[in-house]
């Protein structure tokens, strides 16, 4: 296939042809059974997350150790990231997939004793950093996996349910685990029905048929090791594309000010706080659905790129909005097309990647978003803690300027790399 873009006659094939099914790929049996045990492992997952921030405040009354969670985290994705590539290029995907879901599995089970024994905080880090491990080397093993359960034609299709899944998981997760531990003020609860989510995860992940089975193992050797940099470097679409979005994340990360937003800018208290985090995975969820029910992008280039520039512009919306149904309808923009972003560049890693690269180069795309996602919370911080002594101690003034300048540099970003890589404007249909 072509860097650039697809064939008059491919694309007027399609358009001649009957409508598409957005339901054809969620009778696939092992795309079926992959979406359902991701759904319901990460919407686990996000009950989690509220639930251990949630203890750690309640036995240390310290945000520092509620810092340690991010940092605990990003260690082994930082240190094992590019062996996880290694691994899931080299063994079977599906058993690397469920041995890293029984990890997890194991280290919720370690959160639910630690929690029920009332064991020193010190063991709640060890069970994140195992569960940390887990998935790391379960996302470059998952994601090049993805390929191999449905046709290239509909894998755009598999790609879209597969993000508004996730991002139904982000809205409805943290509202449960939060309803269960109101309820039962125990942590432990939520704890071990994650547990539950990652066996019946592993379950139906143990259900599926295809198999991937690597043509030729390789040795594990630090050239090995970066052949994934090697063909993104050479890869000038591919490269591109993780260009622009590892910087959009790192300059328009916004939601780590959102309760300053809520506090000091709009006022709207606790309550306010959960609307506004909802928004984005709110937007990405109903875009998912658009997309899903709408023929494969004509010209996913430059809808790639106008995404990420409407990204920008909300972002600068919602930094300078002082109404809290503006904010909200900026970060639900800001959602909805970020979708259309992480679409596109997913499709377009997994497809334009050969089957012996997909799992080193999934991992450099995964080292490249999920280091900008947490160095763009940093950033956000930062630019709000030095700025806001800087305007005569605001702290809603340092709030606005990270936010706006995150804003106005994603737009400058979008420009530069539509210049740079010409090839990414010009790319076609997504499905060719």
């Amino acid at each position: 296939m072509s860097d650039v873009e697809s064939s008059t006659s491919a694309a007027s094939a399609s358009a001649s042809g009957p409508p598409p099914d957005p339901y054809a790929v969620l009778r696939n049996r092992d795309f079926a059974l992959y979406l359902s045990g991701r759904l319901i492992a990460a919407f686990g997952q996000q009950m989690l997350t509220v639930a251990v921030l949630w203890e750690l405040y309640e036995r240390t009354h310290s945000p520092l150790h509620l810092g340690f969670v991010g940092l605990t985290q990003m260690i082994p994705m930082l240190l094992g990231m590019l062996p996880a590539g290694h691994v899931a290029d080299n063994f079977e995907r599906k058993r690397v997939i469920l041995a890293m879901i029984s990890v997890i599995a194991l280290a919720s089970l370690g959160l639910t004793l630690v929690s029920a024994l009332h064991a020193p905080v010190i063991w709640i880090y060890v069970c994140l950093l195992v569960s940390g491990i887990g998935r790391t080397f379960l996302w470059p093993a998952s994601a090049a996996f993805l390929p191999h359960l449905v046709p290239r034609a509909l894998f755009s299709r598999a790609v879209t349910w597969n993000t508004s899944t996730f991002q139904l998981s982000s809205v409805v997760g943290p509202m449960a685990g939060g309803a269960l531990i109101a309820l039962t003020h125990n942590a432990a609860t939520v704890y071990a029905l994650n547990t539950a989510a990652a066996l019946i995860c592993l379950a139906l992940v143990c259900g599926i048929r295809q198999r991937h089975r690597p043509a030729t193992q390789e040795k594990m050797t630090l050239p090995g090791l970066f052949a994934g940099f090697k063909f993104v470097r050479h890869h000038r679409i591919i490269l591109g594309t993780i260009t622009l979005d590892m910087f959009a994340v790192l300059l328009g990360g916004a939601t780590v000010l959102l309760p300053v937003y809520a506090k000091e800018i709009l006022r709207v208290g606790p309550g306010g706080l959960g609307l506004l985090q909802s928004a984005m995975p709110t937007g990405a969820i109903l875009c998912g659905l658009i997309l899903a029910h709408r023929p494969p992008m004509e010209k996913a280039g430059r809808a790639l790129i106008w995404a990420v520039a409407v990204f920008g512009v909300a972002i600068i919306g919602f930094g300078v909005s002082r109404w809290f149904w503006l904010s909200f309808a900026a970060l639900f923009v800001c959602g909805a097309v970020d979708n259309v972003s992480v679409i596109v560049r997913h499709t377009l890693v997994q497809l334009l990647t050969p089957d012996e690269k997909r799992g080193r180069v999934s991992a450099v795309n995964s080292l490249f978003i999920g280091t900008s996602n947490e160095l763009g919370g940093f950033r956000a911080g930062g630019v709000a803690h030095v700025f806001g002594p800087a305007m005569g101690n605001s702290i809603a003034t340092g709030a606005l300027i990270s936010v706006v300048s995150g804003g106005v540099g994603t737009i400058l970003v979008v420009i530069a790399v539509a210049l740079i890589w010409p090839e990414i404007r010009r790319y076609g249909r997504l499905d060719s």
